[in-house]
């Protein structure tokens, strides 16, 4: 039997990889760029007026490669500049939606543990983006995979139903949405917020930015199913398709710099020598 997580590790620009990879393949991208400005030391750093330059042929390939009801997450954040924030985030998102992706929803990552500090016209940073593309509005989503437990919510709520509970209400804003608080009697599990609460990573991992092998798993267990494909195009330490083959799908990282390439090797061979 065919092996449903095995993995391929590629190191290249993924500007020019990609272009090898099949149309139509690829069920998750989930992946963290360098931001602008940033990494400059490792990754060279790209400044914030040519960004969106930059990563439009990338996309334009992502865009290629992922299935039709494939998933795209781009974690990304905005940079401080001259006392404001930098508009190339929301320049890059419009820019994608002209390229035909379709900007479907955005998620918070709130960092729990970030570092303190104190800045004259701003406090810290605590939060980063997740930005969910599509190619069509339908596309492959497993709600019931990360589902939380309901908690106190359901002692304070659901204890004294009032008759407004019992029924549909509908929406005040005029959306057409409503609510029946009464369906979640007999539930000790509700669906998440967009908003994910996870500690940075904190252990040495000698790379220059390592997000929670939390993250992409929340987001693997969301949009994919076992044997499906995962694309981390900017891999870094390999901590994406670590957890990929972890969970049973198939991983394809791009790393272009030898030595977080070799990096990553070695975090993942470390857990299945036998599936590189």
């Amino acid at each position: 039997m065919e092996a449903t997580n095995t993995v391929q590790l590629i190191l290249g620009d993924c500007r020019d990889v990609l272009k090898t990879l099949p149309s139509d393949s690829v069920d998750l991208i989930f992946t963290s760029p360098p931001y602008a400005d940033r990494r400059k030391h490792t990754y060279g750093g790209i400044a914030p007026e040519a960004y969106v330059d930059w990563f439009l042929p990338i996309g334009q390939e992502l865009l290629r490669v992922l299935k039709p009801d494939g998933t795209f997450i781009l974690n990304i954040k905005e940079k401080a500049e001259n006392g404001e924030r930098h508009t190339y985030v929301i320049e890059l998102i419009l820019a994608l939606r002209q390229q035909g992706w379709l900007w479907t929803e955005e998620f918070i990552w709130h960092k729990k543990n970030c570092y303190p500090g104190k800045w004259p016209n701003r406090f810290r940073d605590a939060w980063e983006r997740l930005i969910q593309f599509n190619k069509t509005k339908r596309f492959k989503m497993f709600q019931e995979a990360v589902m939380v437990p309901m908690g106190d919510w359901a002692d304070k709520r659901l204890k004294n139903l009032s008759q407004t509970d019992l029924v549909r209400d509908t929406s005040r804003v005029g959306s057409g949405f409503g609510k029946r608080v009464a369906n979640w009697l007999s539930r000790d599990k509700v669906y998440p917020t967009n908003v994910i609460h996870l500690a940075t990573e904190t252990k040495n991992r000698r790379h220059s930015a390592v997000f929670p092998e939390a993250l992409p798993e929340w987001f693997i267990k969301l949009f994919t199913q076992e044997g499906d494909t995962v694309l981390d195009p900017f891999m870094g330490s390999g901590t994406t398709i670590k957890v990929a083959r972890r969970m049973n799908r198939r991983g394809i990282g791009i790393e272009i710099l030898p030595e977080y390439f070799a990096l990553a090797e070695e975090e993942i061979t470390k857990e299945a020598p036998r599936l590189l």
